[in-house]
C-alpha cells in the first residue's frame, strides 16, 4: 500500500505534472527551466544523500524504521501540497517546496525498503519487491487519471494539493496495519551513536566485497533512471510538443507496462538471479534511450514509453531485491541507507549535467544521448559481482 501511495508523488510531482509546469509556467524561459529543474533535483538528492546513512542506522539502533518512515511520509504530503502556492514567476519557492519534498520522498523511501527482510523471507523477496513495484504503479496509474480533469491552466495548481491526499490517505494503511519487527532498544544519543556504526561500517564494508561492487554499479545505472524519471515529460514536451494530457495519456500507458514489467520480471529474478535480471533490465534501458534519440514523432516516442515501463518497472525491483539479498538482516536500516547514498549521490550529477547540455545545446535529444553512458558502465560494472558469494557472506554474518 506504501507503494501504491507513494507512486503518485513519482508520477505526478516528479514526472508528468510539475516538471513540466515548472519549466513551462514558472520559469517560462526555453531550457533555463530544464537546468533550473536539474539543479533543484540535485540539491534535494544531495542532502538525501548526506542524510540517509545517519537515518538508517538511527532506525536500526532504535527500531524505529516504521516511525521514520511516517515522518519523511507527512514531510512530502505536506510540501506536496504547498506547491499549490507556485505561480508563474515563483521560482524559488517552486524549486524550495519541491526540493524539501523531494527530500521527505527519497528519506521515506531508506526505512521502507529496509523493512523488505521484515515482511518477506529471502526466498520470496523478489517476488514480493516486485508486487510492490507492480502495486505502485498501479497507484500511479491510478493518480493520473484522478488528476486528468485537473490539467487546464487555471486548474492545474489544484494537482498538487490533489496529489498529497491521494498519497497521505493510502499511506495509512502501513502505518496501522504494518507490524514491524521489534527488537529492545535503549536511551541513549542516537545521532552519536549512528555516527559510530556509519564509522564502524565503512571499516567493516570491505567484509561485503559484493555488496560494495554492486552499490558501485547501482551508483551509475541508477543515475540514468533518475534522469528519465526526472526529464521524460519536459522531453516530449519540448521536442514533440505534447500537450500536458498528451503527456498524461503517454504515462498511463507507460505505467501499464511497469505494472507488468515489475510482476513479470520478479518471477523471473527469482529463477534466474538479481545480478542476470539487472543485466537485462539495463539493456532494455539502453535499447530505450537510443529509441527516443532516433524517434521523430509521436507515435515514435509512445513506443519508446512502452518499452521504458518493462525497464523501470523492472529494474527498480531488482535492484531494491539485490540489496536485501546481498545486506546482513541485523543491519538492513543502514546499509538502505548506504544504498540510498550511493543512488542519491550519483544522482547529483545525471539531473545537473542533463539540464546543463540541454541548456547550452538548446536541444534535448543531445542530452538524453548522455543517458547511455550510465546504463552501459552500470551493466559493464554489474558482472564482476559474484551473487552467490555475496548472498553467503551476508547469511554468515546472520548466524554470527
Amino acid at each position: 500500500m506504501y507503494d501504491f501511495a507513494n507512486s503518485s508523488f513519482t508520477t505526478i510531482i516528479v514526472t508528468v505534472v510539475y516538471s513540466v509546469y515548472f519549466k513551462e509556467i514558472v520559469v517560462g524561459k526555453g531550457e533555463l527551466g530544464t537546468a533550473l529543474w536539474g539543479r533543484a533535483m540535485s540539491i534535494s538528492m544531495l542532502m538525501v544523500a548526506v542524510s540517509a546513512p545517519i537515518f538508517g542506522a538511527v532506525a536500526d539502533f532504535s527500531r524505529a524504521k516504521k516511525k521514520f518512515l511516517f515522518y519523511n511520509c507527512y514531510l512530502t504530503v505536506i510540501f506536496t501540497g504547498l506547491l499549490y502556492f507556485v505561480k508563474a514567476g515563483n521560482v524559488f519557492r517552486g524549486m524550495l517546496f519541491f526540493i524539501i519534498a523531494n527530500f521527505g520522498f527519497n528519506s521515506a523511501n531508506v526505512f521502507y525498503n529496509a523493512l523488505l527482510p521484515d515482511v518477506a523471507p529471502q526466498n520470496d523477496m523478489g517476488k514480493v519487491s516486485g508486487w510492490g513495484w507492480s502495486l505502485g504503479y498501479i497507484g500511479g496509474l491510478l493518480s493520473l487519471i484522478i488528476i486528468l480533469p485537473l490539467v487546464h491552466n487555471q486548474w492545474t495548481r489544484f494537482v498538487f494539493p490533489t496529489v498529497a491526499a491521494f498519497f497521505g490517505i493510502f499511506a495509512l494503511p502501513t502505518f496501522l496495519l504494518l507490524r514491524e519487527i521489534k527488537k529492545p532498544s535503549q536511551r541513549t544519543n542516537y545521532f552519536k551513536t549512528a555516527f559510530f556504526r556509519i564509522r564502524e561500517s565503512f571499516h567493516n564494508i570491505r567484509n561485503f566485497r559484493e555488496l560494495l561492487k554492486f552499490m558501485i554499479s547501482y551508483l551509475i545505472y541508477n543515475d540514468g533512471i533518475v534522469v528519465v524519471i526526472s526529464f521524460a515529460a519536459i522531453y516530449g514536451a519540448t521536442r514533440f510538443a505534447m500537450t500536458q494530457k498528451e503527456l498524461i495519456t503517454y504515462f498511463i500507458i507507460a505505467n501499464i507496462s511497469s505494472i507488468v514489467g515489475a510482476f513479470i520480471f520478479g518471477y523471473i529474478l527469482d529463477r534466474i538471479g538479481a545480478k542476470k535480471t539487472i543485466t537485462l533490465s539495463l539493456f532494455i534501458w539502453s535499447l530505450v534511450v537510443l529509441g527516443a534519440f532516433f524517434s521523430t514523432s509521436k507515435n515514435q516516442f509512445y513506443l519508446v514509453g512502452i518499452i521504458a515501463g518493462i525497464a523501470i518497472g523492472s529494474s527498480q525491483s531488482s535492484s531494491r531485491t539485490m540489496l536485501a539479498l546481498l545486506t546482513p538482516r541485523q543491519k538492513s536500516a543502514e546499509f538502505f541507507g548506504f544504498y540510498a547514498v550511493t543512488g542519491r549521490l550519483a544522482s547529483v550529477v545525471g539531473p545537473l549535467l542533463y539540464g546543463e547540455i540541454a541548456r547550452i545545446t538548446g536541444q534535448q535529444k543531445w542530452a538524453i544521448l548522455a543517458v547511455l553512458f550510465f546504463f552501459v558502465t552500470g551493466a559493464i560494472l554489474i558482472q564482476f559481482v559474484n551473487e552467490t558469494k555475496g548472498r553467503q557472506v551476508a547469511n554468515s554474518w546472520q548466524e554470527v
